[in-house]
């Protein structure tokens, strides 16, 4: 069961040697050191090599849980990624050890606090939204794709969703209108769609409808409003009723 040490600094006239020393003084062997910042997980490479090379069995050790990460939710990550591979995480200079009841109520609470952390950013969105409008001066995301456009090239042009997403370069989940053929519906949950989202762009989510607008930016701006833009959804565009053509 080996034990490997993570030391991140900030910039780069920090020094990493104390950190070092407490990891090797707690029995770390190898120790992975890097100078990003922990605002985000992207760009710290060290950090991701680390995490592909653990394997069951062995202890990731920290002096402190912000080396890993400064958000709730990157280190909530984190941790859930250690332990879906069965891997242990402690900190030197706090009583964390995931393998303790101790370190279970840890993760625990981090769930509480990161739950927390997201209604209060949502709240915060919708209430900035809300006087911006009032103020009129909201305009929304800038819209990434033209909707008229996209109607145009399937109608007049019979393109299908990849060829129109070519043609724009843009995702082919944004332009498609046809979701019967992507999602496996059959005619009866299509015509459901269609009687209460028809003409409308919808984002669905476990094959749940989680939000809808008449258009793409709408349904794009009210997405940002309520999960600051991280949902993790398929956005379609459900055809009216009287344009449905067999396929």
């Amino acid at each position: 069961m080996a034990c490997y040490g993570y030391v991140r600094v900030s910039t780069a006239d920090q020094d990493c040697t104390l950190q070092e020393q407490a990891l090797r003084a707690a029995g770390c062997e190898i120790i992975r050191a890097e100078k990003a910042s922990a605002t985000r997980r992207e760009g710290r490479t060290e950090l991701a090599l680390l995490l592909e090379f653990l394997r069951p069995g062995d202890t990731m050790v920290v002096t402190r849980v912000d080396r890993l990460a400064r958000s709730i939710k990157d280190l909530q990550d984190i941790i859930y990624l250690l332990q879906e591979r069965g891997v242990t995480l402690r900190a030197t200079e706090q009583p964390i050890n995931t393998q303790s009841a101790a370190g279970k109520a840890f993760l625990d609470m981090l769930g509480v606090f990161a739950e927390f952390e997201t209604n209060l950013r949502r709240e915060r969105q919708l209430e900035g939204i809300a006087a911006a409008k009032a103020r009129g001066v909201y305009r929304g995301r800038k819209p990434s794709i033209d909707p008229v456009e996209v109607q145009r090239l399937y109608a007049e042009e019979r393109l299908g969703a990849a060829a129109i997403a070519r043609r724009l370069g843009i995702g082919r989940a944004a332009p498609s209108g046809r979701s019967r053929r992507r999602s496996g519906m059959t005619d009866s949950d299509y015509a459901s769609l269609q009687q209460h989202y028809g003409g409308q762009y919808i984002a669905r989510r476990a094959g749940e409808v989680v939000a809808s607008s008449a258009t793409y930016e709408g349904l794009s701006d009210l997405l940002d409003a309520l999960e600051g833009g991280s949902m993790d959804v398929i956005i379609e565009y459900v055809e009216p009723a009287e344009s449905v053509r067999a396929y």
